[in-house]
């Protein structure tokens, strides 16, 4: 079973490089992020034509935006992150599929609107780990992928890439990204690739073609999927193609 992750910067223009993974790469579940549309401007006919079921929780002015996208029965849980009603970001998704719990998250930026924009970003990854510490305390199966915003490491950037101040690097930002962990998600990727250099997102301009990348979308699995985990990779295809997103999908194959 193939689960994956995709920031598409914005779904109505890279429609077509979707539909191109799911043909190429046939996950049951892909998540995007950052479609940057009211849920009914999600473009679904091209993904329904390769037997795909799309939701969407949209936002109106072209900011945010998630959506799931499966070729599997679904049933969504949740469309807002639970502790904040009101928090009107599109950032979340959660679905029931395959006896499982899976979440798509748009985790806040945080260089935004100053130390509300930071404070913002921290709450919203302690409300992220209420989430994830009940489920786990459940015993549900449950894994969480998407944007996460956050380098964990420094192994996770291209050297210099960004500045010490940035929230995607800062201690904090990473601290509550470690508290995930310590509940004990596991981090998909570097389980299987603890050493090496794997970014999943390259800026516009020259970033991609010398690589000065950022590994800030992940996939977090509980204990019991973890188990079941037979591969991780980042397929940078994507990226390499005619009018890309920045970001590039992660792929999770479950035995």
């Amino acid at each position: 079973m193939k689960l994956a992750t995709f920031n598409v910067n914005s779904i109505r223009q890279r429609a077509a490089h979707v539909a191109r993974f799911l043909e190429r790469v046939q996950p049951e579940i892909l998540f995007l992020q950052e479609t940057r549309c009211t849920a009914e401007q999600v473009p679904t006919a091209g993904f329904e034509a390769l037997g795909y079921t799309t939701h969407a929780v949209g936002q109106a002015g072209g900011r945010n935006g998630v959506a799931v996208i499966a070729r599997v029965p679904f049933t969504v849980v949740a469309e807002h992150l639970p502790g904040d009603d009101e928090d009107g970001h599109a950032r979340y998704i959660e679905v029931a599929a395959e006896g499982m719990n899976a979440a798509g998250i748009y985790l806040p930026n945080g260089n935004s609107g100053g130390e509300a924009g930071f404070a913002y970003k921290l709450g919203w990854m302690d409300r992220l780990r209420a989430v994830a510490a009940e489920r786990l305390d459940t015993f549900t199966p449950f894994a969480i992928l998407g944007d996460f915003n956050v380098c964990p490491t420094d192994a996770d950037l291209a050297s210099g890439a960004l500045p010490p101040t940035d929230a995607l690097v800062r201690p904090e930002s990473r601290a509550r990204f470690r508290a995930l962990l310590h509940l004990g998600l596991t981090d998909a990727l570097r389980a299987l690739h603890p050493r090496e250099t794997l970014y999943t997102y390259w800026d516009y301009g020259a970033a991609f073609e010398t690589n000065r990348g950022l590994r800030i979308d992940h996939a977090l699995l509980s204990p019991e999927l973890a188990e079941r985990l037979e591969s991780c990779e980042v397929d940078t295809l994507p990226r390499s193609e005619a009018q890309p997103s920045d970001h590039t999908p992660v792929i999770v194959t479950l035995r």
